[in-house]
């Protein structure tokens, strides 16, 4: 009697010990490291186009209050909640999601901006339905992958279902027209899929049917072609369809090792397009130098290493596919931001993650970050 006690004793004791378990501390402080960095690069960056506003911190206060602290209550919040409850509405989440998506083409709604529809309107509010599915579709692919078990390596009942999500989904994104939210979204999902136990063989043949898709929207897009042929060939036309690419280059070159000091940029003096946005890397570069710049790329490396260790000891497969998922999303999205301003990729218009000016983006990314550090309270080691 006295022992059946002290087992009942300590089961509840490890339930509540498992309860009050910490989220991943070294995730939390890194991901804070990189907000800071983002406000004080952002702060640098946006300080000349933001005289347009008549505020030379305009750039800086939208992200801190429209992105970075609503983004840290909603991650605090999701690290609360259990993981388990985005399993129960991944799918609702994810079609909802994909009714967003059509109505940025809904006259009134959608909000047109120099030739894409990107955004949703209400009132004084806009947001981009495309930031929203990279979340949506992690769950979503994670959910299904998961009840898939074993057949989600089956050609008819895991790769071809696949293969018509992606399709659906790029279908929708790519009449925005938005090919580098496409390429974030297609590596995220092609991770999450592999991650599940996906053959090689298919995810080489998605790769192929991949590199064609490519050819073939290039091909009838002008300014894809362009994006292509000054990725070959950086010095064409300078003063044209080659003078973003040329001007992140001279940023970068003119930075250093150690930079010109912070808030010493020329570039983003109305030389740079986008400096707050995706060319937001060649302004770190320039001003903090190559020693910045990689102060800055190891943070996310030590996101990747931290995001790779919760999935590895995640207590089931939706936990290990949505880690896994959400880690992607950052050091992909990182990546190819990078390697595009860098002129090591043809220019996507992918912003930096936690770094580049966008609410929308911000805010679903730390909800992603939060499930994330839920799913870190549930491992037994860390």
């Amino acid at each position: 009697m006295s022992c059946g006690f002290e087992l009942c004793a300590l089961h509840f004791a490890l339930t509540l010990m498992k309860r009050n378990k910490k989220p991943d501390q070294i995730l939390i402080t890194t991901v804070f490291a990189l907000l800071v960095f983002g406000l004080m690069m952002l702060s640098s960056a946006g300080i000349a186009i933001s005289q347009r506003f008549g505020d030379s911190y305009y750039f800086f206060k939208h992200q801190l209050f429209f992105g970075v602290l609503p983004g840290l209550l909603l991650m605090y919040i999701a690290q609360k909640i259990d993981y388990h409850f985005w399993k129960k509405f991944a799918f609702p989440f994810f079609v909802l999601n994909l009714f967003f998506l059509v109505l940025v083409f809904i006259p009134g709604l959608g909000l047109n901006f120099q030739g894409a529809s990107r955004w949703i309107k209400l009132g004084p509010f806009s947001f981009q339905p495309s930031e929203m599915l990279k979340l949506t579709m992690i769950l979503y692919l994670a959910a299904w992958l998961e009840a898939k078990k074993e057949k989600g390596a089956d050609l008819f009942e895991g790769f071809l279902p696949f293969l018509a999500i992606i399709g659906t989904v790029g279908f929708l994104i790519i009449k925005q027209p938005d090919m580098g939210t496409l390429g974030s979204i297609v590596l995220i999902s092609m991770a999450v899929y592999f991650m599940s136990g996906a053959r090689w063989q298919h995810l080489g043949a998605m790769l192929g049917l991949g590199g064609l898709a490519f050819l073939a929207l290039v091909k009838f897009e002008s300014y894809r072609m362009s994006r292509l042929l000054v990725f070959m060939h950086p010095e064409l036309d300078p003063r044209g369809i080659g003078y973003q690419i040329n001007q992140a280059l001279l940023a970068i070159g003119s930075g250093g090792i150690f930079g010109l000091g912070l808030g010493h940029s020329r570039q983003k003096f109305n030389y740079l397009p986008e400096p707050v946005g995706d060319s937001i890397f060649a302004i770190i570069a320039e001003e903090i130098g190559l020693i910045g710049a990689a102060a800055m790329i190891i943070l996310f490396v030590i996101f990747a290493m931290r995001g790779l260790k919760i999935a590895k000891c995640a207590p089931d497969t939706f936990g290990k596919l949505v880690a896994v998922g959400v880690t992607a999303w950052v050091v992909f999205q990182a990546l190819m931001n990078i390697a595009a301003i860098s002129g090591l990729v043809p220019l996507t218009g992918v912003t930096l993650p936690f770094i580049s000016y966008g609410g929308t983006s911000l805010v679903f990314l730390m909800i992603g970050v939060g499930i994330l550090l839920n799913i870190s309270k549930n491992c037994d080691r860390i």
